[in-house]
């Protein structure tokens, strides 16, 4: 047995166990077993996701892996970059404050403000239904069918897919319900998240999420990216959204029309130290 270092941090409540490389090398266990182990909230540690620093980079300043709790690898995590952003300032592993890292959704560009939050540059939202990925012909506006009603969808990628649903219904209700369901969907081949959303005006929005690979969290960043995105293409949202989720607001900012999408999305938000500690693998 091995015992190794780790931090744990969370961003609205969305939790994050992170690891140094070494010390995940340390493990000597593959990252999606050690994700299984260490996000396990009853025999370990217990995290939404493990974020494990990747300093071996060439064409960014640095990089991350990160594993969803089930073991699977997720291509981005809009609470997770906050996360790691601070922690890999904070630690003297970068040493700017805007600074760019490497995902499996490419370059992500997040920037440390001085009243503690973080601003992420989170790139243009994917739009074309075969790169979300979605069977669905279109990605707004379409009909998904489950096992006891029809919603109408809109499929958007942040690197990661989602699929929104816009309702004036209880958000939270309707994601235990069927967040399962429409994450398994056969719309989707590679799973998907998915979010409730309530319009409370052109500039606010209610979200209720169910995550891909972690059920109910208490927010989720591209979610909130993809979800302001969907309301401002459906004409219901300003370029400026404050997104409530269960675990606290996120400021979504985004400039896109149906007629000019070529804009990058910025999502802002706190991300906070919980604990450090050593654990046995």
């Amino acid at each position: 047995m091995t015992i190794i270092n780790f931090t744990k941090m969370q961003g609205l409540g969305n939790d994050f166990v992170i690891l140094d490389y070494d010390e995940y090398k340390k493990s000597g266990l593959s990252p999606e077993n050690l994700a299984l182990k260490l996000c396990d909230r009853h025999f370990s540690i217990g995290a939404d996701g493990l974020i494990i620093v990747n300093p071996n980079t060439e064409k960014t300043d640095i990089g991350w892996i990160f594993y969803n709790s089930d073991g699977s690898i997720a291509q981005m995590c809009g609470n997770g970059i906050r996360c790691f952003a601070k922690y890999v300032y904070d630690k003297g592993l970068v040493n700017k404050k805007e600074f760019s890292v490497e995902t499996k959704a490419g370059t992500i560009i997040p920037k440390l403000l001085d009243d503690g939050r973080v601003r992420v540059n989170m790139s243009k939202p994917i739009l074309e239904p075969e790169k979300i990925p979605t069977l669905a012909k279109q990605n707004l506006n379409f009909e998904i069918k489950v096992s006891d009603r029809i919603f109408t969808a809109n499929a958007i990628s942040m690197g990661n897919p989602h699929c929104i649903i816009i309702t004036n219904e209880d958000t939270k209700a309707l994601a235990l319900k069927y967040g399962s369901e429409i994450e398994h969907h056969k719309l989707f081949p590679e799973k998907t998240n998915v979010e409730f959303i309530k319009i409370l005006s052109r500039d606010e929005i209610n979200l209720d999420v169910w995550e891909r690979g972690c059920a109910i969290t208490l927010a989720c960043g591209t979610g909130a990216c993809a979800s302001t995105a969907a309301a401002i293409l459906n004409g219901l949202c300003n370029s400026k959204v404050k997104v409530n989720l269960p675990g606290g607001q996120l400021l979504i900012e985004w400039d896109g029309k149906k007629d000019d999408t070529n804009h990058d999305i910025f999502m802002s938000g706190r991300a906070d130290y919980s604990f450090t500690g050593q654990v046995t693998v």
